[in-house]
């Protein structure tokens, strides 16, 4: 098993914990959090199972996917969650999903989270490509990526059903030659 622990200058990423459940639900109960998120908000019992299902995948070989507490090191506190899920018939290439709790939007946490995860791909995991797909309406996302150094692809029509409705998603990638690694996270 490979056990994550990544700093950057505002952040860090490490394993979730049995501990996190809590914070993890600060997240993923939250209705202002999960908005733009293909599911609505998670119960506390549906959160303990995520992060069960979380520490068992953290055991397989070959690991596939990795779900780690986003750390405000000021704080030395969990204010989010992040995912990278590789895929088993491409494993040079990995889908990533990110949350933070809303009091920590609008200061640039995310793209420093979306740096970070890219790092922890290319420099660690040595992945070709890393991709992620947001709602068309969340543009916090979409500036987030962009800024981070994700290039937008294109539409995926009535790519999730959320909220009673289909919605479409717009991805986003990188590609590890093309990626800036000197930038500083």
């Amino acid at each position: 098993m490979r056990h994550v622990q990544i700093s950057g200058k505002r952040l860090g990423l490490r394993e979730v914990t049995a501990e996190d459940v809590d914070a993890l639900h600060a997240v993923y109960g939250d209705p202002t959090a999960t908005e733009h998120l293909p599911f609505d908000p998670r119960t506390h019992e549906e959160v303990e199972e995520i992060v069960a299902q979380a520490l068992e995948a953290a055991q397989a070989e070959p690991r596939r996917l990795y779900v780690l507490a986003v750390i405000d090191l000021d704080g030395d506190e969990a204010i989010g969650v992040a995912r990278l899920h590789i895929e088993a018939d491409h494993p040079h290439s990995a889908e990533i999903g990110l949350g933070l709790r809303p009091d920590h939007w609008g200061r640039g946490m995310g793209t420093d989270l979306i740096r970070l995860m890219l790092m922890f791909g290319f420099r660690h995991l040595r992945l070709h490509r890393i991709w992620g797909a947001r709602s068309p309406a969340n543009t916090a996302a979409q500036l987030a990526m962009l800024v981070a150094g994700m290039v937008e692809e294109g539409r995926i029509r009535h790519h999730v059903r959320a909220r009673g409705a289909w919605r479409d998603s717009i991805v986003h990638s990188a590609l590890e030659d093309e990626w800036e690694g000197h930038r500083d996270v």
